[in-house]
């Protein structure tokens, strides 16, 4: 395992920060704005996002923590057998929102779409955003993200891993199967 240069603590929290101002930018109606993490690692992320969205703009944002397992479709491929549940909490009506959903690495899409279906289940917002800590390339879905903090190409030998404080210090990893 390899940590990428410049993707510590304090690159990370660089890379937010510059996604946040782009999120702004590109929604004018920053009081129609909620944003969804995805279980677990995006909702580490959104959580930090709010935070440095509530510095931009002065503004407590809403927040909602996603768990897609019972939307997935891959977990027969994963080999995973049955889904570890994580909880939801979505607290407010997504209706007529715009949503920014929020997830660490962005691969096959597969997650991305498991979230959609199930925001969806929650109600008709207006619009959904992604935005993604690293977007690593090798869709199997046709989903682009609207915000990247880095794009990092990768084989499909290897994989891209990003540990928060959440769990134990910053870092995105390079990892060789």
């Amino acid at each position: 395992m390899k940590q990428i240069n410049g993707l510590d603590k304090k690159g990370i929290q660089r890379l937010l920060v510059r996604m946040a101002h782009e999120i702004v930018e590109q929604n004018e109606d920053v009081d129609n704005l909620a944003i969804i993490g995805i279980q677990t690692g995006g909702a580490h992320l959104a959580t930090r996002m709010i935070g440095v969205l509530k510095d931009i703009t002065g503004k407590e944002l809403p927040l909602g923590i996603l768990d897609i397992s019972l939307y997935r479709d891959d977990f027969a491929e994963l080999g995973e057998g049955h889904p570890q549940l994580k909880a939801t909490d979505i607290p407010f009506d997504v209706g007529g929102k715009d949503i920014i959903l929020v997830d660490d690495v962005l691969f096959t899409g597969r997650t991305i779409r498991a979230a959609l279906d199930a925001i969806v289940d929650f109600g008709r917002p207006k619009v959904i955003q992604l935005a993604v800590l690293v977007d690593r390339g090798h869709r199997e879905f046709p989903i682009k993200a609207d915000f990247v903090g880095k794009n990092i190409p990768t084989s499909l030998q290897q994989e891209i891993y990003v540990r928060l404080k959440e769990e134990a210090d910053d870092g995105v990893f390079l990892i060789e199967k």
